[in-house]
């Protein structure tokens, strides 16, 4: 296993490898609202799902904990603490070097994530040749063992290829290594098994969650597909608007939130259940990014709304042996 020495002084153990707080990115100066406030936390060797429909924020939380935000988008307010360093305040060049030994990060789509004029050897070695500082053919070595790591068969010769050459689960493999390469104190996968068949995709997350526990990295796993975090995740954020709604259980034993029930209505049963039930949409359509309600942002679509729905967005509230939800079903209650 690799473990290179990160000169870093270390946090206590005890506390959250993240903890982010009021996390709020908007585009248009302020005229549109991408994410809308988060607050959680992710422990040393934690998995945590990160769920929500397309345009929820959940790349954009992504991009703005790695400090990747697109052009044209703001952090308008929140704190970032990785590792007990506030991020947000760091200068860029040292906000890199966080994020490129400490950080690590699964892109959505392989193909862009990898250079395709160099092979896989060029991009993987290169990690430990201007990261550590080590020599060609230590760095090659390295890489071989890496990629072995990875599932991918003979590395040695996977080294020579380019990109374009192999599947898209051989390349989501490569750059799982990549961002495992140093054992960072965390991952953010963003969505890597878009446009894998179900198979593969299950191949991916296993690879992703057995190199994450050899290296006890803590893990923000996000995607839209809640099958692929049962017996993944120990928890799981669900994201509406831009906020978090509920904090459940990785098994959705027992989901509050109308959303989250709604979303777990939604799901197709497996064929292999050889079950059969009629599937139930969410109604009405996602909150747009300039529309900004004064109350709960899923009241227009909740089939449980109250009439305080409307007026005031409830808080996320504790639930004592559960997790957190933020509706008014719960609140006070």
């Amino acid at each position: 296993m690799i473990t290179p020495d990160l000169n870093q002084k270390s946090a206590n153990i005890a506390d959250p490898v993240l903890k982010v707080s009021n996390l709020a990115v908007s585009f248009g100066r302020g005229r549109y609202l991408a994410v809308r406030g988060l607050d959680f936390d992710l422990n040393q060797g934690e998995v945590v799902g990160l769920v929500g429909e397309s345009g929820s924020g959940k790349s954009m939380t992504a991009f703005s904990l790695m400090g990747l935000l697109p052009f044209g988008a703001a952090l308008d307010s929140g704190s970032v603490i990785f590792q007990g360093r506030e991020l947000t305040t760091l200068p860029p060049k040292e906000r890199r070097s966080v994020c490129g030994l400490h950080m690590g990060m699964v892109f959505q789509e392989p193909l862009t994530a990898l250079n395709p004029v160099l092979t896989i050897g060029d991009q993987v070695s290169e990690i430990f040749r201007y990261r550590m500082g080590y020599s060609k053919a230590q760095a090659q070595k390295m890489a071989i063992e890496l990629l072995g790591q990875a599932g991918l068969p003979n590395p040695a010769s996977t080294l020579k290829n380019y990109p374009h050459r192999f599947s898209g689960g051989m390349r989501q493999r490569v750059v799982i290594a990549m961002a495992l390469a140093l054992s960072p104190q965390l991952v953010i996968a963003d969505e890597p098994t878009t446009a894998l068949d179900p198979t593969i995709a299950a191949q991916v997350v296993l690879i992703l969650k057995t190199m994450s526990e050899q290296r006890q990295t803590a893990v923000l796993f996000i995607t839209h597909n809640l099958r692929l975090l049962t017996g993944l995740t120990s928890r799981v954020l669900v994201m509406y608007a831009g906020l978090i709604v509920e904090e459940t259980k990785g098994d959705f034993s027992d989901p509050l939130h109308p959303y989250t029930r709604g979303l777990m209505n939604a799901l197709p049963p497996l064929p292999s259940s050889g079950q059969s039930k009629r599937l139930a949409p969410i109604a009405g359509h996602p909150l747009s990014p300039d529309e900004r309600l004064n109350g709960c942002p899923f009241e227009p679509r909740c089939p449980e709304r109250l009439g305080v729905c409307a007026t005031v967005c409830p808080p996320l509230t504790e639930k004592s042996g559960y997790g957190r939800v933020r509706c008014h079903l719960y609140y006070h209650a």
